[in-house]
C-alpha cells in the first residue's frame, strides 16, 4: 500500500480542525527539546505548524525519535489537532498544533551553509546563488516564483482572448546583428558552422506575418552575451507580441489592457488607461532619460541663456564648446548641510563632472556656490527658472548635453531615494515614442540602427533619410513604468525597397545584406502586409510586481554578475574529444 504523505499542507490547519486526525509533511524548521517534550515547527511551501512530542499522548518510540531531529529533516507526521495553550499571533495556524501520535523520517538533512529558519541573517549573494535551492526554502524566491506564474497566465489569458496565437519560434537559429553579442552554439554535423541563440525572436514573428498569422504571441527565451546589471540576465524572458495590418494606435490598447489584466490578478491594482505619451525629445529634455520615474517630479531646467550672462568660467567654457547648462529644484532641500551637498557633488564627479553648483532660497534671500557671479538683477531670473520657494535647493550642472542629461537624470533619482519622494504605492506606465531613427557611432564613423534595422521611419519623415538621416524620427516606442524600460517595439518596414534604403545607410554590401538577412529579404518580395510589434520584459514586470531592485529574485536559476551559474559551476570546460568532434581548437 502507498504511504500517505499528508491529508493538509501545515499551513491549513485551524481552529475548525480541532480534534481531527492529520497528516502533515515537510521540513523541520526549528526544533525545541524542553526535557519532558519536544517542541518542533513543521515547514512547507504553505506556511508553519507548530508539533508537540509529549509522552502522555505520544508512543515512547515516537517520542525518543523526536529528540534526534535536526533542521532541515524531511518527516511526515501523524496525530491530533489540538488547541494551543500559548497562541503564536505572528502565524495564520498560531491557535492550533498537532500531537503527535506517527513520526517518519523521510530524508535526513547535513548542515546547512547557512540558517534556513532565522531570516534576519542575509547571506551572501554569491553563497545564495552556490545554493540556490537552499535559498528558496527561506521563503522570498517561491513566492516571487507563484507571482511570475500568475503574470504568464494573466498575459495568456489577455493575449488569447485578443485573438493572438501562441507559437513557439526556434531556439537555434542564425546569427544576426541585435544590437548585442550572440551566444554561439558549434554545430557538429557542420563542421565550422553556428547556430546563434535568439536574442529575440523578431524576425521569425516578422515571417509569421508575412505568412497569413495576423496576430502572434509567445513567451520567449531570449540570450544576449553583454554585461550584467541588477535588471538584467544573459538569459530573459519575454512577452512577445506581433500583428498585422495595424499601427500604434491599435497596438497601444491591447498592451495596456495586458498590463491591466496582469497588474489586477496579480497586485489588486487598477492601471488607469490610456497610458500617457511623450516624445523622446520631450522625455530627454524634462527627465534626461527615455526611462523616466514619474511617481516624483523634479524636471531638468535649461538655463543656458542665464549663464550666459554670468561670469563664471565653468559655464562660459561649456557653452563654447557646444555644451549646456541644466539642473533641477530639490523641494525642501535648502537644509541640507554641506556635507550632503559634497555627497552630491561625489556622485557626480564619479560621472566625470568637475564640479556641482548649487543655489537655495532661505529667508527670501539666494546663497550658493554661483552666486558671486550672477549679477543682483538676475537673482529673480534664477529663482524663476527653477521655479524655487523659500526652503528650496537646486542643483546645476554644465558639459556636453548628452552627458550632462545622464547626470541629472542619476542625479534626479538619487535625490528621490534619498529624501523619500517616491510613493511606492503608484504605478505611472508612460509610452515614449519618436525615437530617432539612427545614431552615429563615433568610433566606426557610420550610422546604426537606434532599436533594430527592421523599424520603419516616421512615415512623415521618409524624404529625409539620405538627406538627414539623423534627424529622421523612427515609428519605435517603449513602455515605461517607474523607471524601468517594460517594452520596446517599433512599426516594422513591409516595403522591400524601403528595407533597401535602410541597409544602405547602415553601410551594409549586397553581400552582407545577402549572407545575414537573405531569407528575410527575399520573403519581403513575395507580398508583406503592414505589421507592428514589441516585446513586454516579463521579468522586469514580475520585478515591479514584488517591489525588488534585482532581477535575480524573480528568477527561479539566476547567473551572478559575470555570467556565471554557481549552482552547476556553468560555464565551464569541455573535453578535448568534444572540442575535436565540434573541429573546434582553442587559442586561449
Amino acid at each position: 500500500m502507498a504511504p500517505v504523505f499528508r491529508t493538509m499542507t501545515c499551513g491549513e490547519v485551524r481552529p475548525t480542525h480541532d480534534g481531527q486526525h492529520v497528516i502533515l509533511s515537510g521540513w523541520v524548521h526549528r526544533s525545541r527539546n524542553l526535557g519532558s517534550m519536544v517542541f518542533i515547527d513543521l515547514r512547507d511551501r504553505y506556511g508553519i505548524t507548530q508539533v508537540i512530542f509529549d509522552p502522555q499522548y505520544s508512543p515512547q518510540d515516537v517520542y525518543e525519535q523526536s529528540k534526534d531531529l535536526g533542521n532541515e529533516f524531511v518527516v511526515t507526521i501523524e496525530g491530533d489537532v489540538v488547541m494551543r495553550q500559548s497562541p503564536n499571533a505572528k502565524i495564520p495556524t498560531g491557535l492550533v498544533e498537532v500531537r503527535a501520535q506517527k513520526l517518519s523520517v523521510l530524508s535526513e538533512a547535513a548542515v546547512p551553509p547557512f540558517p534556513i529558519a532565522d531570516v534576519t541573517i542575509e547571506p551572501h549573494e554569491e553563497l545564495r546563488l552556490k545554493y540556490r535551492y537552499l535559498d528558496m526554502r527561506k521563503g522570498t524566491i517561491i513566492p516571487n516564483l507563484i507571482i511570475r506564474h500568475k503574470t504568464m497566465q494573466a498575459a495568456r489569458a489577455a493575449l488569447s482572448e485578443e485573438g493572438f496565437t501562441d507559437v513557439t519560434t526556434p531556439v537555434l537559429s542564425k546569427a544576426t546583428p541585435e544590437g548585442s553579442r550572440d551566444y554561439l552554439v558549434p554545430s557538429r554535423v557542420h563542421p565550422g558552422q553556428f547556430y546563434a541563440l535568439p536574442q529575440s525572436p523578431q524576425m521569425y514573428k516578422q515571417l509569421l506575418m508575412m505568412g497569413g498569422l495576423d496576430r502572434y504571441f509567445q513567451i520567449a527565451t531570449c540570450c544576449r552575451d553583454e554585461d550584467l546589471r541588477a535588471d538584467r540576465q544573459p538569459e530573459f524572458h519575454q512577452i512577445d507580441i506581433e500583428m498585422s495590418f495595424a499601427t500604434r494606435e491599435q497596438l497601444f490598447p491591447v498592451a495596456e489592457r495586458v498590463l491591466q489584466r496582469v497588474f489586477r490578478e496579480c497586485r489588486g491594482v487598477e492601471l488607469k488607461t490610456p497610458f500617457r505619451q511623450v516624445t523622446y525629445r520631450e522625455c530627454m529634455d524634462r527627465f534626461g532619460s527615455d526611462k523616466p520615474d514619474l511617481r516624483f517630479a523634479m524636471e531638468l531646467v535649461n538655463a543656458t541663456d542665464l549663464a550666459k550672462k554670468t561670469s563664471f568660467s565653468a559655464f562660459s567654457e561649456a557653452i563654447s564648446g557646444q555644451g549646456e547648462i541644466r539642473g533641477l529644484t530639490l523641494k525642501g532641500g535648502a537644509s541640507l548641510s554641506r556635507k550632503g551637498i559634497d555627497e552630491y557633488q561625489q556622485l557626480v564627479a564619479q560621472l566625470s563632472f568637475k564640479g556641482l553648483a548649487w543655489l537655495r532660497l532661505q529667508d527670501g534671500v539666494l546663497q550658493g556656490s554661483i552666486l558671486k557671479f550672477i549679477d543682483t538683477q538676475d537673482h529673480a531670473a534664477w529663482i524663476e527658472r527653477f521655479a524655487m520657494a523659500d526652503g528650496d535647493l537646486s542643483f546645476i550642472l554644465a558639459g556636453p548635453k548628452k552627458r550632462l542629461l545622464q547626470a541629472l537624470d542619476q542625479l534626479r533619482r538619487r535625490l528621490a531615494k534619498d529624501h523619500n519622494l517616491i510613493d511606492t504605492s503608484r504605478y505611472e506606465p508612460l509610452w515614449v515614442i519618436d525615437f530617432p531613427l539612427f545614431s552615429w557611432n563615433e568610433e566606426e564613423h557610420r550610422l546604426e540602427s537606434e532599436n533594430h534595422p527592421f523599424t520603419s521611419p516616421h512615415f512623415d519623415d521618409i524624404d529625409f533619410l539620405e538627406k538627414d538621416p539623423l534627424s529622421v524620427r523612427s515609428l519605435g516606442y517603449d513602455l515605461v513604468l517607474n523607471g524601468y524600460e517594460l517594452s520596446s517595439g517599433s512599426q516594422r518596414i513591409h516595403d522591400s525597397r524601403l528595407q533597401d534604403r535602410i541597409f544602405h545607410l547602415l553601410g551594409y554590401t549586397e553581400e552582407e545584406r545577402l549572407l545575414r538577412f537573405g531569407f528575410f529579404v527575399e520573403a519581403l518580395t513575395y507580398g508583406t502586409p503592414p505589421h507592428i510589434g514589441m516585446a513586454l520584459g516579463l521579468d522586469r514586470i514580475v520585478m515591479i510586481l514584488t517591489g525588488t531592485e534585482n532581477i535575480r529574485d524573480v528568477v527561479a536559476f539566476p547567473k551572478n554578475q559575470r555570467a556565471v551559474d554557481l549552482m552547476t559551476v556553468a560555464p565551464s570546460e569541455v573535453s578535448r574529444e568534444q572540442l575535436k568532434e565540434l573541429g573546434i581548437m582553442l587559442e586561449i
